[in-house]
Formats: structure tokens, C-alpha cells, sequence
């Protein structure tokens, strides 16, 4: 049986052999768990997992929710650039006094809008201070300043709550992982990869983007940067809703914790490959109910509010469950965070903060927004 030559020797893999008019057949690839002919199941007690075993998902999401709160620190450096933008708003509450009020909340509102908080969401809360100034209800700039963090996290928290992934029950758990070209969702897939297996999930990576000639390849380094198994299909024909399914076919068979798939990256605009990953979300609910648990979109927020027609499209032809927003260490638009959830009542679950494979955090509300008003 032919192997997949782009796979590494040094990490365990899969390949999908794609024959004409045939079912497409699996082997794995030097991994140090597989024993027997290349169809037998594993003997290892490690790939076996019980269905009923509800808790390990929860205390997966538990763990990374903990991990938000504690890695504040990233968050903090994460949104320099931001927090540079919005720093006017200290200098005009500083003095700020009564009859001022017109002025300072006019920059205010400027400066709100230039970090791409949207003119919505802008108005509504510049409007909620000017209201509460003139009841009395704010008395100094502190209290002034303190309000406007407030409004922004209740925003955030009113529509975009459930921060933490959600995956079911049942194993694996499925990940589908969608977005535009060079938005960073195969480095989101490889990082989101690092921290669930660090947090004591076993990870499949499955190969999905088969458009890009590059992109299994890609996906196979951070296979191997992160010690993940990795299904890939050796035709270059081969259909993403088949690698998908067949992936998910073998995570249940071998016992993994999640499904990561990757998927090609299209332009919303795109109606053609959109319609393809219905196919991919159908795919794989027929061999694991329910699946996928999490549909990501990966949204490039150096863009800032153009990512909000991406995130509509994708959202009526998939369903989006949670986004990742990618490059904000870049950019001085962390605003955009704020619009997009207002806008399409979808929780973001992850940030990119940085380059390193640690920097893809978890989303909490509260750091978020201590991260941008310092």
C-alpha cells in the first residue's frame, strides 16, 4: 500500500489513499501507538474512551476558562496598540468638569470610533453617559471612565456570553474551523491544537483544505510542532467532505477527544465553495450525531469592521458558533470585538495575540476590556 511521502517520520500521521471507484482507505503512519496490520484496532487502553464520560468536556472548558482569567498578562500586551488609541479618553477625564461635557464626549466618541467600536454601538454608549452625567449619576472622570467600562462589558456579555467551547458529549468531539483566505485559520487550528492538547485531550488534526496545494503541508508541521496526529488525503482530488467524515470515522475508531478540521479558505462571496462547506458540516454529521459541536469562524482583525459581511455570510450558510480573531496584536482597531458580537449576537471564543504558539488566548470579557481602557 502507497504512503503519503510529504508525511514526516518524526510524528504520528494518517493518510487518505483515494482509489477510483472505491471506498478511500486509511493507514497510519509511524505512529508509536499503532501495532498490527495496518487495518487493526489498537490494543492500547490510551485510545479508549467511554461516550458517557460527560465530565471530560466540561472540565476541558473549565480549565481554559481558568486559563483566561490567568493569562491576563498576554490579553494586556495583546492590545498595546488599542489601548495606545484610546489612551485620549484618560487625558480628556482627567479635568473633566460639567460644562465640558459636550466636548469630552464628542473625542470621546471620535476616539471610540477610530478604534472601530461602529457608529452604533458608539452613539449607544456615548448617549448612556451623557444621560447618566446630567441625572448626576457620574460626579468625576473616574466615575465617567469606569461607566464606559462597564457599558462595553455589558455589551459583550449580554450577546456573547458562552465564551467557553462547547463539546457535547459524545466523542470526539468535532471542530470545524471556516474562514476567508490568510486569515490565520490553519495557524488558529495548529494553536487551538497545542492548548486542548495541553489542557489532556488526544487531538486529530484533519487535512480538510484541499484547494490550497500547500495547506496539508502546513497543517503537518503543526502536527508535528504540537505532537498531533494528522489524517491528510493523498489525491489531490480528493472532496473535503470526505477527508472530514473519514477523519471523524477514525477519531471514533482510535479514540480521540476532538476532531480539529481544517477547511479551505473562500471568500464569503464565493457561493460555490460556501455551498461546500455544507457539504463538510453534513459530512460529518452523519458519522458522529451532532457533530460538528463548534463551527469557528476565523476573522482577520486587522480588517477591523469589514470582517462584519464576512461574518454575516458565513453565519446564514453555516451556523457560526464562535469566533477567533486573528492579528489583534497589530492593530489599534480592538473595537471591532465589541461590534462584531453586538452586531451578530456570536461569542468570541479566542484571540490571536502574538505569533507564538501559546498566543492564540482564550476570550474573557472582563481582561478584554481592562486590556483596552487601562
Amino acid at each position: 500500500m502507497a504512503s503519503c511521502s510529504s508525511c514526516s517520520a518524526s510524528f504520528a500521521s494518517f493518510s487518505i489513499i483515494s482509489r477510483p471507484y472505491s471506498q478511500p482507505q486509511f493507514i497510519l503512519l509511524n505512529s508509536p501507538h499503532r501495532t498490527g496490520t495496518p487495518h487493526s484496532r489498537p490494543g492500547s487502553s490510551r485510545f479508549r474512551c467511554s461516550a458517557g464520560q460527560t465530565g471530560f468536556f466540561t472540565k476541558i472548558g473549565r480549565l481554559i476558562k481558568e486559563k483566561a482569567k490567568s493569562d491576563v498578562e498576554k490579553i494586556f500586551s495583546g492590545f498595546t496598540k488599542t489601548r495606545n488609541n484610546l489612551a485620549v479618553i484618560d487625558e480628556l477625564l482627567l479635568y473633566w468638569n460639567l460644562s465640558d461635557t459636550d466636548r469630552v464626549l464628542d473625542e470621546l466618541e471620535e476616539a471610540l470610533l477610530v478604534s472601530d467600536f461602529g457608529p452604533r454601538i458608539t452613539v449607544k454608549i456615548v448617549e448612556n453617559l451623557r444621560e447618566d452625567i446630567l441625572s448626576g449619576k457620574l460626579k468625576s472622570g473616574n466615575e465617567i471612565k469606569e461607566a464606559l467600562k462597564r457599558n462595553v462589558l455589558e455589551l459583550l456579555t449580554t450577546k456573547g456570553s458562552k465564551t467557553e467551547l462547547q463539546l457535547g458529549f459524545r466523542k470526539p468531539a468535532v471542530i470545524l474551523i471556516v474562514g476567508v483566505n490568510g486569515g490565520g485559520k490553519t495557524t488558529s487550528l495548529g494553536k487551538l491544537a497545542y492548548r486542548l492538547k495541553n489542557e489532556g485531550a488526544k487531538i486529530l488534526m484533519a487535512a480538510g483544505d484541499t484547494f490550497r496545494a500547500a495547506a496539508s503541508d502546513q497543517l503537518e508541521i503543526w502536527a508535528e510542532r504540537t505532537g498531533c496526529e494528522i489524517i491528510v488525503a493523498e489525491s489531490e482530488k480528493a472532496k473535503a467532505s470526505s477527508v472530514l467524515s473519514q477523519a471523524v470515522k477514525k477519531g471514533k475508531e482510535l479514540g480521540f477527544d476532538i476532531v480539529l478540521c481544517d477547511t479551505s479558505g473562500r471568500l464569503h462571496t464565493n457561493y460555490s465553495l460556501m455551498e461546500e462547506l455544507i457539504s463538510c458540516k453534513k459530512a460529518v454529521a452523519k458519522v458522529q450525531p451532532g457533530a460538528p459541536n463548534e463551527i469557528l469562524l476565523v476573522l482577520d482583525g486587522t480588517t477591523g469592521l469589514n470582517m462584519l459581511p464576512q461574518a454575516r455570510e458565513f453565519n446564514e450558510v453555516v451556523g457560526v458558533t464562535g469566533l477567533i480573531l486573528t492579528k489583534l496584536d497589530g492593530s489599534a482597531r480592538g473595537g471591532c470585538v465589541v461590534s462584531v458580537v453586538d452586531e451578530l449576537g456570536i461569542p468570541v471564543k479566542f484571540v490571536g495575540v502574538g505569533e507564538g504558539v501559546e498566543d492564540l488566548q482564550p476570550f474573557d470579557a472582563e481582561a478584554f476590556v481592562n486590556a483596552i481602557f487601562m
